[in-house]
């Protein structure tokens, strides 16, 4: 569904009457391919008033729903903050790189219900929850992930990132690539979910720049420092990631005596060490493919080097892993982290607030910001 169909769907300036009778009908689904406007009494019926949360995010909680043809769903709610346009900003973001897209590894956006100042979208249900949420966390839970479905969840989120990098015009970056938002179907097809903070990019820009976002440990240093934002920025979330499922191990653990431990750092002494095999999960107790696990360990170091030019694009690192590509080769440069958190901390907040003054002062239609938003 395009943006402009979408708009020609909804008007906010609707009158009071128009409003009352939407309501006394229950509203109308209006819907073009698999993309539905729902009405606020459609959404509370199928969520059963809001009863079953499953999740809860920076950008509002998730419900459980069904629709009325069966389908299950997940329903979620954002809230706007007026002054900082909190909430809308997001809501804005998702439908612009979601509603007019389709692939096997993205989260599907079947629609979305606006009512107030509540922005609700609606997708479908995965029955697994979360990477976060299943797979990390413990040994018990890593036990049930075996490195088949380790190889199959890793080349999923690859094929997904590739193809909003390099087949979707204009392309978009995730900004925020990380275990809990990779969402797991019955089958544990990993989905590609929370395109909150998600930017379009057209093919003749270099970079853009934007008030950093996204999550500690994941973010890539140049644009943590820069605010300087390009695919190569999702390329280091994605390493991170990788490293993560392979290693099962925390992205920052901290230390009691050495403070803040960074698993890039720890692949990087394995590699230096020539020891890489020390990095793969130990609950597997051997049971995984050795050269192939040592090749998804050089991919993720390729895709976290400090030099950004010198990580591999999307489909790159794709072809790396499913492929017996020569990588002893492959020469490997230093990881990039960001040290100093608390500078970082302290930077993000400062523009945040610098966003919330722009937007608090900011005036239109919400048909404006969109195109704002996806400029």
């Amino acid at each position: 569904m395009k943006l402009s169909y979408f708009l020609s769907c909804f008007n906010t300036n609707q009158s009071q009457q128009q409003q009352e009778e939407q309501e006394e009908t229950g509203g109308q689904t209006v819907s073009n391919s698999n993309f539905s406007v729902f009405s606020y009494n459609q959404i509370k019926t199928a969520t059963q008033g809001f009863r079953q949360k499953i999740g809860e995010g920076g950008f509002g909680s998730v419900y459980k729903g069904r629709l009325q043809d069966g389908i299950f769903v997940a329903v979620k709610v954002l809230s706007v903050e007026l002054e900082s346009m909190r909430g809308e900003r997001e809501f804005i973001s998702e439908i612009a790189a979601l509603s007019d897209i389709k692939h096997e590894n993205l989260v599907t956006l079947r629609g979305c219900c606006i009512d107030g100042a509540k922005r609700l979208l609606v997708y479908d249900y995965m029955e697994n929850n979360s990477l976060l949420h299943t797979f990390l966390g413990g040994e018990r839970n890593r036990m049930k992930f075996s490195w088949t479905l380790r190889r199959n969840i890793s080349l999923g989120i690859a094929k997904a990132l590739s193809y909003l990098h390099e087949e979707v015009n204009p392309h978009i970056i995730h900004r925020d690539i990380k275990a809990s938002n990779i969402l797991l179907d019955e089958n544990f097809t990993p989905k590609l979910a929370d395109f909150g903070l998600a930017r379009l990019f057209r093919e003749n820009m270099s970079h853009i720049s934007t008030r950093v976002a996204g999550t500690m440990g994941y973010l890539s240093p140049e644009y943590a420092t820069s605010g300087h934002l390009t695919r190569k920025s999702d390329v280091y979330s994605f390493g991170v990631l990788l490293l993560e499922i392979v290693s099962g191990r925390p992205v920052i653990d901290y230390h009691l005596r050495y403070g803040d431990q960074f698993l890039v750092e720890k692949a990087w002494e394995s590699y230096s060490s020539n020891n890489l095999l020390e990095l793969v999960d130990p609950v597997l107790s051997g049971d995984f493919a050795k050269e192939e696990a040592i090749r998804f360990i050089k991919v993720g170091l390729l895709c976290v080097q400090e030099t950004t030019k010198l990580r591999p694009r999307m489909s790159r690192a794709f072809e790396m892993l499913t492929t017996e590509m020569e990588t002893e080769e492959v020469e490997i440069s230093r990881p990039g982290i960001v040290a100093d958190m608390m500078e970082l901390k302290i930077r993000q907040k400062q523009s945040s607030h610098f966003s919330s003054s722009q937007a608090s002062s900011s005036t239109g239609s919400f048909q404006a910001r969109l195109l704002i938003m996806t400029d």
